[in-house]
């Protein structure tokens, strides 16, 4: 069930408040430890169907099949998505997992950002693809890929979000 209005409110003055407290300003700010996302790893109940939506839908190249070191029998595969990052993907054959469920505490959805001429290109190939998707802002696609997981394509540049800096 959605907020009150009253809800609404108090949540606004707790997300205000946490600003205030913990978001310094870009000048005040410490460098980050990190380096970027190495990967994010979904799962792919068929890896021939992900590695022809990824590459050939979405775009992104695979860059490496092997075994996963975790689970004997089963694919870690890596698509290049920019940047040195990669979106990668586990099969674990014999295990069944279910379909896809979005859960609190669970991902909601990966963005990937795309320079605007890429994302259109992307589109145009989710279009004759047949996949369903619902756009946003004109920067923003949203879709589910072939086991579920919800994916954003995203014409914003990296540390951007529609038009605001949030990097």
């Amino acid at each position: 069930m959605a907020p009150t209005e009253t809800e609404v409110a108090q949540l606004a003055q707790v997300r205000d408040r946490l600003r205030e407290q913990h978001l310094h300003p870009a000048a005040e700010r410490p460098a980050t430890v990190g380096r970027g996302i190495h990967h994010t790893a979904l799962l792919s109940s068929d890896v021939e169907r992900t590695i022809t939506f990824y590459q050939d839908v979405l775009g992104f190249p695979l860059t490496e099949l092997i075994e996963n070191r975790d689970y004997p029998g089963s694919s870690h595969f890596f698509f290049d998505v920019g940047n040195g990052n990669a979106v990668a993907f586990f099969d674990l054959p014999g295990l069944d997992l279910g379909p896809y469920a979005e859960v609190l505490g669970g991902l909601h959805h990966l963005a990937l950002s795309l320079t605007p001429e890429a994302w259109a290109a992307a589109r145009s190939r989710l279009d004759a693809a047949g996949v369903k998707y619902q756009e946003e802002s004109g920067t923003s696609i949203y879709f589910t890929d072939p086991d579920g997981a919800r994916i954003e394509l995203i014409a914003d540049d990296l540390g951007e979000m529609y038009g605001s800096k949030i990097g």
